[in-house]
């Protein structure tokens, strides 16, 4: 009879009110590992955390925390405006002390993942690829890899949106996220709504009419592709139906790649095919949801994700 070698803990760095989290952990205390919680929606709040001198000089909630075996990165809670975070009253109160003190909490945090990453913890994402994860450098990255990307226009400058938008349907978005995509109007292309670049840029893109498609890979494998079916532009909270598909051999290499280019061990990423009926790369997610796609279309994300979490921290043993 075999038996499994054991495993480090398992470390979350998100919200136990996050059911992703949650599930994930569960699951791999299925799987035969040990799942430690650093709860960044409630530090400092409630969550005890002290780092000092020396990689391994952490403690939480006053036990010396040893070196975990693999670590899924699922938030830090980083802003007043992250999903989550409850922040109104203090920034009625005092806004600046409040960013002030979520940008605090948030570098500690940062330092104390970087320290595990600095002694070779499998990271699921690394901070290494932190500077790769912004849409602005991403599409650049993929486009100078050879990647098929949309052309897309990040801007402030009214006169840059009226050529880019010449002759053709645009979309556009917010460059982070948190908003719908939509087509962009004439009435958009005014002066007085062109105005409202001065406050923030914002993401205008080859509008792309095709079919919406979602991709995971972990550990450099697709665990699964999506076909979501909608007829809405942005399919989020749209989606009348998703079904598993198998992509063809060249765009499975790509993605792929892509993953490589940006340096993920774990993504969603989003594609949509043009009007020409090539496949595009939208975006990789570091952080994607997962148990909707399992519950609409019958995949196995979240134990593909456990199953990877325990084997990392089973083969970092030394």
């Amino acid at each position: 009879m075999t038996t499994r070698s054991p495993a480090r803990p398992v470390l979350f760095v998100g919200s136990r009110d996050d059911t992703h989290v949650s599930e994930l952990a569960r699951r791999v205390e299925q799987e035969g590992a040990e799942a430690l919680m650093v709860d960044t929606l409630t530090f400092p709040q409630e969550t005890r955390l002290s780092l000092t001198e020396g990689l391994d000089g952490i403690t939480l909630e006053g036990r010396r925390l040893e070196r975990p075996g693999a670590i899924y990165l699922r938030s830090y809670h980083a802003h007043p405006l992250t999903f989550g975070v409850d922040a109104q009253e203090a920034m009625d109160d005092d806004w600046r002390t409040t960013l002030v003190a979520f940008r605090e909490k948030t570098t500690l945090l940062r330092g104390l993942v970087g320290r595990w990453e600095a002694m070779g913890v499998p990271l699921y994402n690394p901070l290494t690829s932190d500077w790769r994860t912004p849409k602005p450098v991403q599409l650049a990255l993929l486009a100078d890899a050879g990647l098929p990307v949309p052309e897309t226009l990040w801007t402030n400058d009214p006169e840059a949106v009226r050529r880019f938008a010449a002759g053709r349907r645009v979309a556009y978005k917010p460059v982070e996220g948190g908003a719908a995509t939509l087509e962009l109007g004439p009435e958009d292309l005014t002066d007085a709504r062109l105005e409202a670049l001065e406050a923030a840029p914002v993401t205008f893109q080859e509008l792309m009419p095709g079919e919406d498609v979602r991709v995971y890979v972990l550990d450099g494998e697709i665990i699964a592709s999506l076909r979501i079916i909608s007829r809405a532009l942005d399919f989020r909270q749209n989606e009348e139906r998703i079904e598993s598909f198998e992509l063809p051999p060249e765009v499975a290499r790509q993605c792929l790649r892509a993953t490589e280019v940006v340096g993920l061990r774990w993504t969603g990423m989003d594609l949509k095919r043009d009007a020409r009926g090539t496949l595009r790369f939208l975006e990789l997610n570091a952080s994607p949801m997962f148990l909707g796609f399992d519950a609409r279309a019958g995949t196995d994300l979240l134990g593909h994700l456990a199953r990877a979490l325990v084997r990392a921290a089973r083969t970092s043993i030394p």
